[in-house]
């Protein structure tokens, strides 16, 4: 269980964890151990003139230490703990990248959105999944696979298009970046809702895009 936990103030369901002291390698390896999620290193960040820029070299990197390092990323995704550890043994300041499509689906929406969302749900008395918070000021609800098939549909019975709201799914091919991965100077991914084992089972897409669209929607 990830036990370190901080909360934003007056948001009960919004716990985030700092997760301080723990390093990427330890994290990797719970990630694959206790959720049994596949992981694998991405890119990391350099100290260069007093600056922190991606190991991939570029200095307009979109996502500076936080994405795939290798273009066969997909075949290097291990879900043994054992193999994580060896992979960050090797450079243990990687940044922990989570493929999609595989034990999850992430829907992704605007962190505004998002809160407003999580107070619904909370409220419905649904279980989550995890939820991640990034520096870009996304949140992306972790569901269960199948949900990028799925979404599209879901949302224009709901009297929606997806192109009408900043709703996006992470399926099979893409990844998201794991807490406390960090996206140079913009700061470090965290848990809007932290994996424990009460939200080791994942809601269906279903149960939780009527509360999403709605919250897009209001947030356009």
């Amino acid at each position: 269980m990830f036990i370190v936990e901080e909360t934003i103030p007056g948001t009960e369901a919004a716990q985030i964890p700092k997760q301080r002291g723990q390093s990427l390698l330890d994290t990797a390896v719970r990630y694959a151990e206790e959720r049994h999620w596949d992981v694998f290193p991405g890119t990391w960040l350099e100290a260069a003139d007093g600056v922190q820029r991606c190991s991939c070299g570029d200095a307009a990197c979109p996502a500076p230490g936080a994405h795939p390092s290798r273009p066969d990323w997909a075949t290097q995704a291990t879900g043994s703990a054992t193999v994580a550890r060896r992979m960050w043994q090797k450079q243990p300041t990687a940044s922990i990248l989570l493929p999609t499509g595989r034990t999850f689906d992430a829907i992704s929406v605007p962190e505004t959105a998002g809160f407003l969302a999580l107070a619904r749900l909370e409220r419905m008395e649904l279980t989550l999944g995890p939820v991640t918070l990034t520096p870009s000021r996304r949140m992306e609800f972790f569901v269960l696979p199948g949900a990028a098939v799925k979404v599209p549909e879901l949302v224009r019975g709901l009297g929606w298009s997806l192109a009408s709201l900043d709703l996006a799914v992470l399926g099979e091919g893409m990844y998201v970046a794991a807490p406390p991965t960090r996206v140079g100077s913009r700061g470090a991914v965290q848990w809007a809702c932290r994996p424990t084992p009460a939200n080791r089972w994942l809601p269906d897409a279903e149960e939780l895009i009527p509360a999403l669209a709605y919250a897009c929607g209001r947030d356009r």
